[in-house]
């Protein structure tokens, strides 16, 4: 018994060690409500979290569980980044929605071998798809990132130039600060008209907003027809120069005087149809001048 015993006792002394050389598996805890975690509990966890999430395979229970506690732990994260966004005017819903999947991307890209903070990380890929969600569907007109980016630089400049005192920046003078031509900063000034759109049927208020003057579509001027019948009258004048004085006198009465053929051809001793083919042919005679000339 005794040298039973004394075998059986050396062989789990030698067995010991063999089974101590393989690690463990790391054992999550089990936490109820990730997104009550304080911030500094979370970065202290997450990092458990994702050194255990490396070995676990995709798909698993654990892996799920592990991955949905990282994300709900780090949104505290998200809403952190979402705050320098607060000034614009798209809903902070959307905000926290986009910030989600860079926080989620940071997640599974995230590699503990390098020894970078998991928030070295996080951040910038929050920061990155927020600001990408911005160029991509907040502008009422879709313009070119090159214009989109120059909208923001001019915005800058023109801060900056207000700031020292000056007045209303011209666009030589946000050109001479952006050290770029005239030409490309108007161009990036027509582009930022795209960036937001408003409602015709808004009020439009007076009196520190508390008197309603009308709506924004009764400001939108509409086409006047008198202004293309001066154009006409303009474009005619020479035309009219090179008439006689009889075809001249023809028009006037007809058309300044209102006469009709009859009366012009006693007025003139002609008869009413050789006064019809002549007002016909300088009609037609000014209708081709006028034509030929657009």
């Amino acid at each position: 018994m005794s040298s039973n015993s004394t075998m059986n006792a050396g062989t789990e002394l030698a067995t010991t060690p063999q089974e101590c050389a393989v690690p463990a598996p790391t054992v999550l805890p089990q936490i109820q409500v990730p997104l009550r975690v304080a911030p500094s509990d979370a970065r202290e966890l997450s990092k458990q979290f994702l050194l255990r999430l490396q070995e676990l395979e995709e798909g698993t229970p654990e892996y799920q569980y592990a991955r949905n506690t990282l994300i709900e732990m780090n949104l505290s994260l998200v809403r952190y980044v979402a705050r320098r966004f607060s000034s614009r005017k798209e809903s902070a819903e959307d905000v926290l929605q986009v910030g989600t999947i860079g926080l989620i991307k940071a997640i599974d890209r995230y590699d503990p071998s390098r020894d970078v903070e998991f928030t070295t990380l996080a951040v910038p890929y929050i920061q990155g798809e927020i600001k990408r969600f911005f160029r991509d569907t907040t502008w009422s007109v879709r313009v070119p990132r090159r214009l989109q980016e120059l909208r923001i630089d001019i915005a800058r400049a023109r801060e900056e130039l207000e700031s020292e005192g000056s007045h209303e920046p011209s666009v030589a003078d946000l050109a001479a600060r952006l050290d770029l031509a005239a030409d490309e900063v108007a161009e990036g000034l027509v582009a930022s008209n795209g960036y937001d759109s408003d409602s015709i049927d808004r009020p439009v208020q007076a009196g520190g907003g508390k008197q309603q003057t009308g709506l924004v579509a009764d400001l939108i001027g509409a086409e006047d027809p008198a202004l293309a019948l001066a154009e006409d009258v303009q474009a005619l004048k020479p035309h009219l120069a090179k008439l006689d004085d009889r075809e001249r006198t023809l028009l006037r009465l007809r058309f300044g005087e209102e006469m009709t053929q009859s009366e012009i051809g006693e007025e003139l001793g002609l008869s009413q149809m050789h006064v019809s083919r002549l007002l016909t042919r300088v009609c037609t005679t000014l209708r081709k001048g006028l034509l030929a000339g657009r």
